[in-house]
């Protein structure tokens, strides 16, 4: 047989697949001429298929050693030194070639393939340009250099690449789906949803693509449609860690948390370091309440990648919300050393450093979360709240209060249009109250009694909880409403839309700047007329919000300016407590059976401050066997404030701690206080009808602002006034002469509780008649501006 009768079968069985017969046929070809170079680089050709780079190199110079200038052998060498990354190697061949024939588009890709290997992007992009422009048909041109360019953070010019790419083929599942994920990013969450639509349509068995658009729908809230699109790559694919994980996230945004989990814990099968599995199990676990298994699987995805950040902080929240704050100090310190600039990590910082009684470093912490992310509205929230707990003066949260707004506020202001108030004569109106604390929880005890008491006749009660993990006050609470709505899964910008749609009348937020208070919601005008009341003592600082509730105890005239909103005095009291139980009872006066009296304080340790610390000293210094009783957290915490108490001159071994307890066990701890002392600048609120109603009476310091005026308003209420002290030595006297009078004092604890019962604190109904004709007025007044 003839050599190019040899070399033609070689190529017929090479074409065939019969690699085995060409490759004999091939190696036949009789050494020194054309046809033998072509042979050995037919081989190396059968080489590289059969994925032996280092064979096909050694055809491949035998072959250039016979034709040295081949280019077809030399671009061949050039994607054989690809594979054996040498990528240096590979740029030099393929720059040689293109000096010698620069309008091939072929080599201008193998270059920015080449480069693009190195992660050197810009010089990618420079020749994935070149490409295309020597080719504008090539499709894969056109979407590496939008690759490039979203990698070098310039998503115009890629958006511009892959819009080239789908101008040349516009079913491209590749730049669908690179378009898709871009815009995504971009926040243009409607868009990408349908190029990702696409893609799937033409690829609808790629299961990556399915990934993609199951992504950009959870992005959305669509998460039905999620979990089928992401059902179906999980069936196409069994083995993508991908699809499990996300399809956990869409079952999760559906509060389908088992089925979540168990998502979660198959992705963490098919990929052991998938660390955002077993964060987002952490996450699962602990809104079911199994906060050990939570704890596991946030250490497991620390183990898994140490620097995970996101996870360290929620093994810190978790930690936190136990009461293990030294841990949680720990973990985040542990973080910012991963990410000095971690927003959210000094925002968690801050909440532990403020709960262990560090609020000054706390409110640094919360500085340093907005400074590093202007937009992180939680932690801009927790400063301007915060500072209540910090200042005697009500400008500076009023201040910061206003810079939230013109940061988080604004942006909305100008899609913004308040419903217009429906005027039918004789009809009810509906109330709508937000929070998330509908549950067992102490904002409960304010809530039972109004809404208990509302009245039916005249208004329709609304109640939009967006409550975690609701309980049995939830279900309590639901059934005091007329029209209970769990949004816990909605967003804002749903929850607004939700609320239009429900006709609510007067909007009422009972959180705001605390936790989980949603002032994005408010901030888009959902309602016709919102109204500020209960958990907040400040301003809101939302041009949204007009109205806030209070009584003339807590804002006296003059008080006006520390608000943005316009203060509503109710008659009596901004507070109508239910302890919603009847024990434990009150007990005798501890001090006639002890010989001394023992001062208390069961308020949060953030308002410990040291103005608080000076003026308990002077009680204390004044009756050496008297003794204190705080409530603090153990640990480091608890270090601290024995550190603070001495430098305030009072002696730690006078000083008895107790850790936080479950509300019964609390309530108990009143049993072995005899009188109790108050905070400043932010009074006990809670705290103090808590105590009131164990029988302990407290001593309060009038303050400056809402938060500081808190005891005077709910002494003024049991007709307790003289409890109140206009200055620091009326204060020290007052309770000096109070604890040396232990017949009074015994006789006080002995008639608070039916005391508290008889007065507005505890008047359910008085209270309900009051805040309605407050919404009366309301409702009076944005119906004239609207033109009524």
């Amino acid at each position: 047989m003839q050599t190019d009768e040899r070399f033609a079968l070689a190529n017929e069985r090479h074409l065939a697949g019969d690699f085995a017969a060409a490759r004999k046929l091939y190696e036949s070809i009789p050494a020194g001429d054309a046809v033998h170079a072509d042979a050995l680089f037919r081989l190396a050709v059968i080489a590289l298929q059969e994925n032996a780079p280092a064979e096909a190199l050694d055809k491949l110079q035998r072959a250039l050693a016979v034709a040295p200038n081949h280019p077809r052998y030399r671009f061949a060498l050039g994607q054989t030194l690809m594979l054996l990354q040498r990528f240096d190697d590979a740029v030099a061949l393929y720059r040689q070639l293109l000096a010698e024939d620069d309008g091939a588009a072929h080599i201008w890709s193998a270059l920015a393939g080449a480069w693009q290997a190195q992660g050197q992007w810009r010089a990618a992009a420079d020749a994935w340009r070149a490409a295309a422009g020597r080719d504008a048909t090539s499709v894969d041109a056109w979407n590496n250099l939008g690759n490039c360019h979203r990698l070098l953070g310039e998503p115009d010019a890629a958006q511009t690449a892959y819009r080239r790419a789908l101008a040349v083929q516009p079913d491209d599942a590749n730049a669908l789906t690179n378009l898709g994920t871009l815009l995504q990013a971009q926040g243009r969450g409607s868009e990408a949803v349908g190029l990702l639509r696409a893609a799937v349509a033409a690829a609808p068995d790629a299961s990556v693509n399915l990934v993609n658009l199951g992504v950009a729908l959870c992005g959305l809230g669509q998460f039905d449609e999620a979990v089928q699109a992401l059902e179906r790559a999980s069936a196409l694919d069994p083995r993508f860690a991908q699809a499990a994980y996300n399809l956990g996230l869409a079952l999760q945004g559906l509060g389908r948390l088992d089925e979540a989990r168990q998502q979660y814990l198959r992705a963490l099968a098919l990929d052991s370091r998938h660390a955002s599995a077993a964060n987002n199990l952490g996450n699962v676990c602990r809104e079911l309440g199994e906060f050990g298994d939570a704890a596991q699987a946030f250490e497991a995805a620390m183990r898994i990648q140490p620097g995970f950040v996101v996870a360290r902080n929620n093994a810190a929240n978790l930690k936190r919300a136990l009461g293990r704050l030294d841990e949680a100090h720990a973990l985040l310190r542990e973080a910012l050393g991963f990410d000095a600039a971690h927003s959210p990590t000094w925002n968690n910082l801050g909440n532990v450093l403020k709960d262990r009684g560090e609020l000054d470093e706390g409110i640094e912490c919360y500085r340093r979360a907005v400074a590093c992310d202007p937009d992180n509205v939680v932690a801009h929230s927790n400063l301007a709240y915060a500072l209540s707990f910090q200042s005697d003066e009500g400008a500076p949260m009023l201040d910061e209060c206003r810079r939230w707004a013109a940061r988080h506020e604004a942006p909305l202001r100008a899609s913004r249009v308040a419903p217009v108030p429906d005027r039918t004569p004789g009809r009810r109106l509906r109330i709508g109250y937000v929070s998330a604390d509908f549950r067992d929880h102490c904002q409960s005890l304010f809530t039972t009694p109004l809404l208990a008491h509302h009245d039916r006749a005249r208004f329709e009660i609304h109640g939009y909880a967006s409550v975690l993990r609701p309980d049995a006050v939830t279900a309590r609470l639901a059934g005091q409403v007329e029209v209970w709505h769990d949004v816990r899964r909605f967003d804002d910008a749903a929850l607004a839309q939700r609320i239009r749609a429900d006709g609510i009348d007067i909007l009422v937020d009972l959180a705001m700047h605390m936790a989980d208070g949603r002032p994005l919601l408010f901030a888009r005008q959902p309602a016709p007329a919102q109204v500020a009341w209960l958990a907040y003592p400040g301003t809101t600082g939302l041009d949204a919000i007009e109205y806030r509730l209070t009584d003339p105890h807590l804002d006296p005239p003059g008080h006006d300016d520390h608000y943005r909103e316009r203060s509503l005095r109710l008659p009596d009291t901004f507070w109508c407590y239910d302890p919603l139980t009847d024990t434990p009872g009150v007990n005798a006066l501890p001090a006639l059976e002890r010989g001394h009296v023992t001062f208390g304080s069961l308020n949060n340790t953030c308002k410990l401050t040291d103005r608080t610390l000076g003026l308990w000293s002077a009680v204390l210094r004044a009756l050496p066997d008297a003794r204190l009783l705080l409530m603090a957290a153990g640990g480091e915490a608890r270090a601290k404030l024995a550190g603070r108490l001495a430098r305030s001159g009072i002696d730690p071994r006078r000083v008895d701690f107790v850790p936080f307890r479950p509300r019964d066990a609390y309530l108990r701890t009143y049993h072995a206080i005899d009188l109790g002392l108050d905070t400043l600048p932010y009074n006990g609120h809670t705290t103090s009808l808590d105590s009131f109603w164990m029988g302990v009476p407290v001593v309060t310091r009038i303050g400056a602002t809402a938060a500081g005026r808190a005891g005077l308003s709910q002494l003024a209420n049991l007709g307790l006034d003289d409890l109140a002290a206009e200055s620091d030595e009326a204060f020290v006297r007052t309770a000096v002469a109070l604890a040396g009078d232990l017949p009074r004092l015994a006789a006080l604890r002995a008639g608070l509780r039916g005391r508290m019962e008889r007065s507005p604190l505890m008047d359910g109904a008085r209270f309900a008649r009051q805040v309605e004709a407050a919404y009366e007025r309301i409702w009076e007044e944005t119906c004239r501006k609207a033109g009524a």
